[in-house]
């Protein structure tokens, strides 16, 4: 007799990554310079952007955008977020991150969590309860004084360990940012916050919108999250927007029921995974680009072993002779397959990207060595870089040389 596991709908290891690539917007880069509406568009899409303050190429946050679209003016993002009219926030949903303004209803229970000290807030909450007067006192300056940075504000002692080393500013409105109470307005040169009260930053019409019950917003979560992956387990629903077990769970059941996730087997995976509604089959990957190493499409790196079979590790914490690949990996995209990985560092004075070590990965094709030498070659254009330059570390590194020979 025939079983409803039986009756499952089955996808092969190759049409669920081609799925999760097509979900995440890949293939859609263009010869056209794309507008700031195209930008949102893609956040809309992703939900959600990592940022992360290492510099050594570039800012996190500006790389998921340049991988699924080409080279855009990068003050378009800044302008998004930090701009005039912004319409996108920051805030903690996957680690730090920019969301657009219409997801801030969505993560008021997280905000109030910081504020009660549930799970893992309750550092934040034991210091707002015990520090009510430096809370105070940072809030009251940034209402009175308009927009500040942590280190202009005049309270408490300087940073003397713990908390990273903060200082009691820095403590205060990291909690009221946790906590919702304060939101960034913007960025300095040094990637500095500058803190607001809420309604300096969102519009109105997101304030007043009615606070969602916390069951409804995780279900809104997980399905956007399932939209964002196309193909997803209940562990990447989950760290998609960093979720519990409990509450992503019941989620998932629901969506399930309402028909807006189909269970499915996919080939290779031991869990099982669900499949955005009516999400048609898509077509032959076309990417090829170089992904951040907080990219959506990777950041979760047991998703990533299962789609592309490949092991990435972030090395940065590593000491240096027990590093594998480097310090800052870019995996290469081709097509729907992992390729190759660079460890690449930008000379800003030297006005060179330095290709530090360069690896090829097991699906790499004949095409792989030129295609990489072109797009990093691309890449440092956009990154205002004049050349490149490979250096002798990594199997491919002799023939990636010869294919960057010459000038721009």
């Amino acid at each position: 007799m025939e079983t409803e596991h039986d009756m499952m709908e089955s996808l092969s290891a190759r049409d669920a990554r081609r799925i999760a690539l097509t979900a995440q917007g890949f293939g859609k880069a263009s010869a056209v310079t794309p507008s700031r509406r195209k930008l949102l568009d893609l956040v809309e899409r992703l939900g959600v952007i990592q940022i992360d303050s290492v510099n050594v190429v570039s800012r996190a946050h500006y790389m998921p955008l340049y991988s699924r679209l080409g080279a855009y003016p990068r003050e378009l993002l800044e302008d998004l977020a930090w701009g005039r009219k912004p319409q996108v926030f920051e805030y903690w949903a996957h680690e730090a991150s920019l969301l657009p303004h219409e997801r801030q209803p969505l993560f008021r229970w997280r905000m109030a969590d910081a504020r009660s000290g549930v799970g893992v807030w309750g550092n934040v909450a034991r210091f707002l309860q015990d520090h009510k007067h430096l809370v105070e006192s940072a809030l009251a300056q940034i209402r009175q004084r308009g927009p500040l940075a942590a280190s202009e504000l005049d309270i408490g002692s300087k940073g003397e360990g713990g908390w990273w080393g903060w200082s009691d500013a820095k403590r205060a409105v990291e909690c009221l940012f946790w906590a919702g109470e304060v939101m960034a307005t913007t960025r300095r040169r040094s990637f500095e916050r500058v803190y607001a009260l809420p309604e300096a930053v969102l519009p109105s019409a997101i304030l007043s919108r009615p606070t969602p019950s916390r069951r409804d917003a995780h279900r809104e979560l997980v399905r956007l999250s399932a939209e964002a992956m196309g193909v997803a387990t209940a562990r990447d629903l989950r760290d998609y927007y960093r979720l519990g077990l409990s509450d992503s769970k019941s989620a998932i059941e629901e969506l399930v029921e309402a028909g807006d996730l189909t269970p499915v087997r996919v080939e290779g995976w031991k869990d099982m995974a669900y499949l955005t509604k009516e999400l048609a089959k898509p077509a032959v990957a076309k990417a090829c680009t170089l992904l951040s190493p907080f990219d959506n499409a990777i950041w979760f790196r047991e998703r990533t072993e299962r789609l592309f079979g490949v092991r990435i590790v972030l090395e940065i914490y590593t000491p240096a002779p027990k590093r594998v690949y480097g310090y800052y990996v870019l995996p290469f995209l081709e097509g729907d397959a992992i390729t190759a990985r660079v460890d690449l560092k930008a000379d800003r004075k030297a006005s060179v990207l330095v290709v530090q070590a360069s690896h090829l990965e097991a699906l790499a094709t004949r095409h792989t060595v030129e295609r990489l030498a072109v797009e990093l070659r691309g890449f440092a254009a956009w990154l205002g870089l004049a050349a490149v330059r490979v250096e002798n570390r990594g199997a491919m590194a002799a023939a990636l040389s010869v294919r960057l020979a010459g000038s721009f």
